[in-house]
């Protein structure tokens, strides 16, 4: 299963189920899931664990 498959998923299940108040925390982990990604293996590593 593809991740965009996945998102899809999730976004129709949002849509059907009215859990509009997910919405936000999803969107949260996947930002900072990609700030974890984009910063592992970058000179900006030690600023960005610095702020947490």
């Amino acid at each position: 299963m593809s991740k965009a498959a996945i998102l899809k998923e999730m976004w129709d299940f949002l849509k059907v189920r009215k859990r509009w108040w997910l919405a936000p925390i999803v969107i949260l982990l996947l930002l900072l899931g990609l700030l974890i990604v984009f910063t592992e293996s970058s000179a900006v590593a030690p600023f960005i664990y610095t702020l947490f």
